[in-house]
C-alpha cells in the first residue's frame, strides 16, 4: 500500500510538471480561500469530508473600479452510501464588465483507499455554462466597430473536466483541470469575445500540530493557463482551539491577503479576506474582499477524521 501510495504521489506531481511546461489571461475566477472552495477548482474534492458540506462565497475585486471583478459561489457535496463515491453540485456566477456567466456543474468521485489513512480520488465534472454581454455598459475603443454593437444573449457552452485529488488527515494534494471544453469568454483587456485557453490546477497543503489547541497549515495553489504567466498563491493559516483561524496569503507579484474565520457552532464556519493589491493597480483600488459560509453536517462516528483546514 506504501508504495502504491508513493506511485500516485509521483504521478500526480510529474502530470503538475508536464502541465506547466504549456503555460501560462486568467479567464476563471480567483479565490483567496480556495482552501475551503475547493471542489470549485478540483472535482476529486468532492466527497473527501466525509459528510455533507456546503458552501457559499462571496467576492467583490478591485473595490471603486467600475465593472471590476464579481463573483459568487454556491457548492454542496456529500458521500454516498459506499464512502468511496462522492457526488456534488455547484453553481458560479461570475460578472465583469458587461459580461455576465452562470455556470451549474455536478460533481462525481471515486476514491481508492491506499492504506489505513490515504486516499487518491478521481473525480469528473459537467454542466453548462450561459454568457451574457451587454456591450452598452462597457467601454469602446471604437463605437461604430458592428462586434461590440451586437450583444450576446444566454449564449449555452458546456463544462466538462477532471481532477486527482490525494489526500490523508493530515496532507492533501490535486491536479485538476476544471474545463477541457474551449469555449468563449468576455476577455476584459481586449473588450472582445475570445475563446479561453484550458486552466491547469495544483494545490496542495499540510497540517501541523503544534499543540493540543494550535494547528498550523501552509497551502499552496498554483494556476496555468497558456498565455499568462504563472499564478501562485502560497498561504498560511493557524487554527486556535478548534475556533478561530487566523493567516495570510501571497499571490505571486498580484496581492497579499489577510484571511480570518471563526468556528460558529459545530457545523457552521464563517471566514473572510481582505486582499490588498501590490501592483500600480492599487492606487485605483481599496482592495477585494470576500467572505465564505460553510456548513458541514456533524459527524456521528470518529471514524472518519479530517482536520478542519480541508
Amino acid at each position: 500500500m506504501i508504495n502504491n501510495m508513493k506511485k500516485a504521489s509521483y504521478v500526480l506531481f510529474l502530470c503538475m510538471f508536464f502541465c506547466m511546461q504549456n503555460s501560462i489571461a486568467q479567464q476563471n475566477p480567483e479565490y483567496t480561500q480556495y482552501m475551503y472552495n475547493t471542489m470549485m477548482v478540483n472535482p476529486g474534492y468532492t466527497g473527501s469530508v466525509g459528510v455533507f458540506e456546503a458552501n457559499l462565497l462571496l467576492r467583490k475585486q478591485w473595490v471603486n473600479i467600475e465593472g471590476s471583478p464579481k463573483t459568487g459561489t454556491l457548492g454542496v457535496h456529500f458521500p454516498l452510501a459506499n464512502r468511496n463515491i462522492g457526488l456534488g453540485f455547484n453553481i458560479i456566477s461570475d460578472d465583469l464588465g458587461p459580461s455576465s456567466e452562470q455556470t451549474l456543474a455536478s460533481n462525481l468521485s471515486y476514491a481508492i483507499e491506499l492504506n489505513e489513512s490515504a486516499k487518491l480520488a478521481f473525480g469528473m465534472k459537467a454542466g453548462v455554462r450561459m454568457l451574457n454581454i451587454d456591450w452598452s455598459k462597457g467601454r469602446f475603443y471604437d463605437s461604430d466597430d458592428v462586434l461590440l454593437n451586437t450583444n450576446v444573449n444566454n449564449k449555452m457552452m458546456g463544462v466538462l473536466g477532471a481532477g486527482a485529488y490525494l489526500y490523508s488527515e493530515k496532507w492533501y494534494a490535486g491536479l485538476s483541470v476544471p474545463n477541457f471544453l474551449r469555449n468563449d469568454y468576455y476577455d476584459d483587456i481586449q473588450e472582445s469575445v475570445i475563446s479561453d485557453q484550458l486552466h491547469y490546477y495544483f494545490i496542495g497543503g499540510y497540517v501541523f500540530d503544534l499543540s493540543s489547541s494550535l494547528k498550523f497549515k501552509p497551502s499552496l495553489l498554483v494556476k496555468a493557463v497558456k498565455g499568462s504567466p504563472l499564478s501562485t498563491d502560497v498561504s498560511a493559516n493557524f487554527l486556535i482551539k478548534e475556533k478561530l483561524t487566523l493567516g495570510a496569503s501571497y499571490r505571486w507579484d498580484d496581492s497579499v491577503s489577510a484571511l480570518a474565520g471563526f468556528q460558529i457552532s459545530e457545523g457552521f464556519f464563517l471566514g473572510y479576506s481582505f486582499d490588498y493589491t501590490v501592483t500600480e493597480l492599487n492606487k485605483y483600488n481599496d482592495g477585494t474582499h470576500e467572505i465564505i459560509l460553510r456548513y458541514q453536517l456533524p459527524r456521528k462516528t470518529s471514524t472518519i477524521k479530517s482536520p478542519r483546514f480541508f
